[in-house]
């Protein structure tokens, strides 16, 4: 894991997460045209007090492919069985 750090609302801050969500983080800023500091700030922004930001940005990370498989394949809201 990399530590980076990014400016949110003027101030700079240090995140630690695996390399995979931070491609997957760059990929969802992309494809919704904003700066990947601007998707930081908007997940800090939203996440509850009690979630660091590195949780609740791998909590963005997996809700934006969920919904995007959602989308694609839509299924009762069934629950997962073992059989």
């Amino acid at each position: 894991m990399k530590k980076r750090s990014v400016s949110i609302a003027g101030h700079q801050t240090s995140i630690s997460i695996e390399e995979p969500f931070w491609q997957a983080l760059r990929g969802i800023a992309a494809a919704r045209g904003q700066s990947l500091a601007g998707l930081i700030a908007a997940i800090d922004g939203q996440r509850p007090a009690q979630t660091n930001l590195s949780s609740a940005i791998r909590l963005a990370v997996l809700a934006w492919y969920q919904a995007r498989l959602e989308a694609l394949a839509p299924q009762e809201s069934a629950p997962l069985s073992s059989e």
